[in-house]
């Protein structure tokens, strides 16, 4: 039986997690060094399936290399099987009722000390299994790991509040309207990637915080890390089955998942898949016209394009330059500056750039470098990371997504500002993250308005990557997925059905209406 809520509970006032600096010689990045050396005398880990809270051991082990290191593995995972799945559902199915019965205040409870969790107790352990794990320095883990995830947990139970809150403002004179906002029938899916720790805590934190059930298929390449975020959830009061962690094979997890005739939404960020819930990529620009302070264009454009090896769907990939600024230093500063990118092991506090997160994503990106130059291109400082310049705005790399270090330069006269802003909206199906580099502000504007649909988070004189929960809702439309916000309100809406309840006061006496009468 569920607590009956005798009052209307108001949350905590929350901020974004402060992010630590891990400069030489401090605290925090002593505390990371010994998570990381703790870590890597322990492993391999082994992680099981969890259903209903319960470990299982399929015995079919797959495992999540150290992208750094090919010859270790981070951990061995069993795979889920298609019992050990048809478990979860059932279980999740099961767990519903009294979870969504549970009081408002209860289940923001858990969030916010999961939050707290990430933050404090398990922040260097869960920062050393994303660097590890997915290659990620520790600046981009702690961003990531660390504040981005606490910022989810907590903001998304204010935004929860305010969602609950929004009730009609009429009434009918002897009556009172009001709105529930109910969990989804049967259970939810959250399919989380590689990339961001964060998003693996929040595709199936999102749903079960307004109620829902879910069942969790976490990418291969970031297992163990995405299990240390299963276990802060349960340690933090998630009851067993509310979230079912399956890792697994993809299609097959998926596709047993989705076929199930309970089977309510997907919450995932991965490849394109129309009309659901779901971020999906980007070919994201920088626009550089001839007013923008040269510097500041320069090293926005190398932060967003290589750092986390251009691993994130936000990362800059296309980089369109007027003349102009080109020949007054940019060329010059941009080729400067990515020479000097230092590349190895996330471990190495000094790299800027770690290792891809696979073989699989080595051959892919090194594939379309071939293709550029084949085609033409011209390559401008290369290594473990590369710039081209292209005379042709449509060609391969200006055109489809690498997910890798790989940033394709196309040069426009001044005069063809305006043509140049109908080949950004026009070159690629993506529509995620654009920014626009500009002193003048008449520039600024026409740029916004032309490029309305390129672009669903779109910065001025800043890097197409880092936006922040509470600060920047991150979503695009198009081929980048539905949109729906991920860091504010807008995402719980997709995770309730309203339901509208009138209660009466006054007694009828009569079913006629006075026109009725004569």
């Amino acid at each position: 039986m569920s607590t009956p809520q005798l009052a209307s509970f108001k949350v905590p006032a929350v901020d974004n997690e402060p992010m630590r600096s891990y400069a030489p010689g401090s605290a925090e990045r002593k505390a990371l060094e010994a998570a990381l050396a703790q870590m890597e005398k322990e492993l391999p880990f082994e992680v099981p399936c969890v259903v209903n809270g319960k470990p299982v051991k399929t015995g079919k082990l797959a495992k999540q290399p150290i992208p750094s290191d090919h010859a270790r593995h981070l951990c061995s995972y069993h795979e889920a099987d298609q019992a050990t799945v048809a478990a979860a559902i059932d279980g999740a199915l099961a767990a519903k009722t009294q979870w969504e019965a549970l009081p408002w205040n209860d289940r923001a409870a858990i969030f916010l000390k999961a939050a707290d969790l990430v933050s404090g107790k398990y922040r260097y352990k869960l920062m050393a299994a994303t660097m590890l794990g997915q290659g990620k320095n520790a600046w981009q883990a702690e961003i990531d790991a660390a504040a981005e995830l606490s910022d989810f947990f907590r903001f998304g139970v204010k935004y929860v509040e305010e969602l609950y809150s929004q009730q009609p403002v009429k009434n009918a004179p002897g009556a009172w309207n009001r709105v529930e906002y109910r969990a989804l029938e049967g259970f939810v899916l959250a399919v989380s990637p590689f990339n961001f720790t964060a998003i693996g805590g929040n595709l199936p934190g999102t749903p079960a915080l307004v109620g829902n059930t879910v069942v969790w298929k976490p990418s291969p390449a970031a297992t163990y890390a995405n299990y240390i975020v299963f276990q802060i959830l349960t340690e933090a009061g998630i009851p067993p089955g509310v979230i079912q962690f399956v890792p697994g094979p993809p299609a097959e997890v998926v596709g047993q998942a989705i076929s199930h005739p309970d089977f309510a939404a997907l919450h995932f960020t991965g490849s394109t898949y129309p009309r659901i819930v779901g971020e999906t990529g980007g070919k994201n620009f920088h626009l550089v016209h001839s007013s923008a302070e040269i510097k500041n264009a320069v090293m926005q454009s190398v932060r967003g394009a290589f750092e986390y090896q251009g691993q994130k769907c936000s990362a800059l990939s296309r980089l369109y330059v007027s003349s102009s600024v080109w020949n007054a230093g940019f060329k010059e500063q941009l080729v400067a500056e990515v020479a000097k990118l230092k590349v190895g092991p996330a471990q190495d506090f000094t790299n800027f750039i770690g290792p891809v997160i696979g073989r699989p994503a080595f051959d892919k990106i090194t594939g379309y470098i071939k293709k550029a130059k084949e085609a033409g291109g011209e390559i401008l400082v290369g290594g473990s990371a590369h710039s081209f310049l292209t005379k042709d705005p449509k060609s391969i790399t200006m055109v489809d997504e690498i997910f890798g270090p790989v940033l394709t330069v196309y040069v426009y006269e001044d005069n063809d500002f305006e043509k140049t802003l109908d080949l950004i909206d026009t070159s690629t199906t993506y529509a995620l993250t654009g920014s626009i580099f500009a002193q003048d502000r008449q520039a600024l504007l026409r740029a916004t308005n032309r490029l309305r649909n390129a672009a669903g988070n779109v910065y001025y004189n800043e890097k197409c990557t880092g936006a922040v929960v509470g600060q920047q809702p991150f979503g695009g439309a198009r081929a980048s997925g539905t949109n729906d916000k991920a860091g504010s309100i807008a995402i719980f809406y997709r995770f309730v059905s309203a339901r509208s309840i009138k209660e009466n006061f006054v007694n009828l006496e009569g079913y006629l209406y006075p026109s009725n009468l004569v």
